[in-house]
């Protein structure tokens, strides 16, 4: 079996830059096992798989160790290649997933923009290790839905960490998020995930499903200009809407070619 496959660098409109995403485009679906297979080949953060549903698409996501619920930057990356290189003509492409519902993206001009759930954070308790694994235990405030989310005073703060990513693998969570308010943008984030298999995602957009609202409410604002300080870098324009998120972004393409299976 022969497969057409993609690469696209997400959230910026430099090669190098952003976060890289593999696509898969399929006419039925594969088994899981082997998608799972294909992603651990690939050993990018998320490949995405889609299929054709009549004018939609469904769409599923695996790290190169597990399938995950929601994925912002595969999903921008899946949209461009639609978009790019196979000929989808319409505003926007709608995506049925497992777990996320429909999501959508649109394109205007050079950015694309995510419709994704809002998904509002609890406070909480840091558990047992947490800011020590994190290398700074001066945290602002501790909060929680699937994932931690740990917010410090500055940016500075949030571009200086360095990991224990083993110490943090023995935290009871997927992912834990950093953010602080930024310098030159409403705030800045990062991402670790090493129980995915993902010791730093360089920009992540399914996080920002917590970070919008939480931030919107911080600043006393629903348009927020967001980086993720990873080294790779990524740049997001975000809004809220009532219970919906919008990220909007740019992508470009670094590789297509073909697998065999």
């Amino acid at each position: 079996m022969k497969l057409q496959i993609y690469q696209v660098d997400a959230f910026t409109d430099q090669l190098f830059g952003g976060n890289p995403a593999a696509i898969v485009p399929l006419t039925e679906w594969l088994s899981a096992p082997l998608m799972q297979k294909i992603a651990a080949e690939n050993n990018l953060a998320e490949t995405a798989f889609f299929v054709p549903q009549g004018e939609h698409f469904e769409l599923r996501w695996f790290t190169p160790e597990v399938e995950i619920d929601l994925c912002g930057h595969a999903t921008l990356a899946t949209a461009h290649i639609l978009f790019t290189e196979l000929g989808y003509a319409k505003d926007v492409i709608h995506f049925h997933t497992l777990k996320a519902g429909t999501l959508s993206v649109s394109k205007a001009n050079n950015l694309y923009t995510l419709d994704f759930p809002s998904r509002p954070l609890q406070i909480s308790e840091a558990p047992d290790g947490l800011l020590l694994a994190l290398g700074n235990i001066n945290a602002v405030e501790v909060l929680k839905l699937r994932d931690y989310v740990v917010v410090y005073q500055t940016e500075a703060e949030i571009a200086s960490l360095k990991p224990d990513f083993n110490a943090l693998l023995n935290v009871d969570t997927f992912a834990i998020t950093v953010t602080a308010k930024g310098d030159k943008s409403d705030f800045v984030s990062r991402f670790f995930a090493p129980a995915a298999g993902i010791n730093e995602d360089p920009v992540t957009g399914s996080a920002h499903c917590n970070l919008i609202p939480y931030w919107a409410e911080k600043l006393g604002k629903n348009e927020l200009h967001a980086y993720q300080v990873s080294e790779r870098r990524g740049e997001l324009w975000c809004t809220l809407k009532d219970d919906r998120v919008l990220m909007a972004g740019k992508a470009i393409t670094y590789l297509k070619g073909e697998i065999y299976i």
